[in-house]
């Protein structure tokens, strides 16, 4: 579309009926317009800020994130940058929500959360008719997670959100926000063991793990089956690792190596196994491991990066 083409002077009925909701809430529409992709309406949009809250199966907010944001627009006194916004008030009025909150930010938490300490009361956003967007625009969002167990639990909030909220699609139509079916095992398993060193067999998952066929309520209890299993080849590896440690071994490689001794995806030439059967595999290899065995230039022959979780 040409840029003369976005200009939206005359609302479809129910986007007329959006903006008559931003005013009874108190926000005032500024502009709207048509997207330049796929040509669909948006509103530009002020709204008060206790009726804005981040969506519930976002990852956490950085700390750090958030001082640097605070501290930029204090200085310069200048708030540049919409977040994208979604109304449903029946969403947002329940348990996963605010109290009180009517919008959904799915993209825009730091700078939610830095203009709150700054004592704003106004938030400017671009708001989006249509509530099943919401959790398409994380796949949009350019704040993605920087570790594995962030991403992993931001996708496994999404992943009981839409649960929750009777979605009966497949986990592989929602594979564009959720990714790649190990973040989804790895994200209920960090569930169970937020200390989980889940960055060791991250590896050999991505090779193994499918989008499970059928709803997510059915595949919400396989994929909590996989997570225990997972955390038993964890529990088995993670007993190797102290045996090897009382032997005098120290290295931040010790986890990693013996995962790699255990995998056994290195061997295999053609088609890899499921991911069940490739856990059960390494657990029951990790259980009949003999430490005894193990030379320290074995271990430092490894190298690589450490796990996530220092050993």
């Amino acid at each position: 579309m040409g840029p003369g083409d976005l200009a939206l002077a005359t609302p479809s009925p129910e986007l007329a009926a959006l903006e008559a909701e931003v005013q009874a809430d108190g926000g005032a529409v500024l502009a709207r317009y048509r997207e330049p992709l796929g040509g669909h309406a948006l509103l530009l949009v002020a709204l008060p800020l206790p009726l804005v809250a981040p969506t519930p199966f976002q990852r956490d907010i950085s700390d750090a994130h958030v001082r640097r944001l605070t501290q930029a627009m204090d200085k310069t006194k200048r708030y540049l940058d919409p977040v994208v916004a979604v109304r449903d008030r029946r969403v947002l009025d329940s348990e996963a929500g605010e109290e009180g909150a009517r919008y959904w930010v799915p993209n825009g938490y730091h700078r939610l959360t830095a203009l709150k300490e700054l004592g704003a009361r106004t938030i400017l956003a671009l708001l989006v008719p249509e509530r099943e967007v919401a959790h398409q625009i994380l796949a949009l969002n350019i704040e993605k997670a920087h570790n594995l167990r962030e991403k992993a639990l931001g996708v496994v909030r999404l992943y009981r959100e839409l649960t929750r909220l009777g979605s009966d699609e497949t986990e592989e139509h929602y594979s564009l926000e959720l990714e790649e079916p190990a973040l989804v095992t790895v994200g209920f398993a960090y569930e169970k063991r937020p200390r989980l060193s889940a960055g060791a067999y991250h590896p050999a998952l991505r090779k193994t793990d499918h989008w499970i066929p059928g709803s997510l309520a059915k595949t919400t209890r396989e994929r909590e089956r996989l997570a225990d299993e997972l955390l038993e080849l964890d529990d088995a590896v993670t007993a190797v690792v102290q045996r090897l440690k009382e032997r005098g071994l120290q290295s931040p490689y010790l986890r990693a190596f013996v995962v790699a001794r255990v995998n056994p995806l290195r061997f295999m030439n053609g088609k890899a196994p499921p991911v069940g059967e490739l856990i059960a595999t390494m657990t029951k290899r990790a259980r009949g491991m003999d430490p005894e065995r193990i030379r320290s230039e074995d271990v430092a022959r490894t190298g690589g990066a450490p796990a996530e979780s220092a050993e």
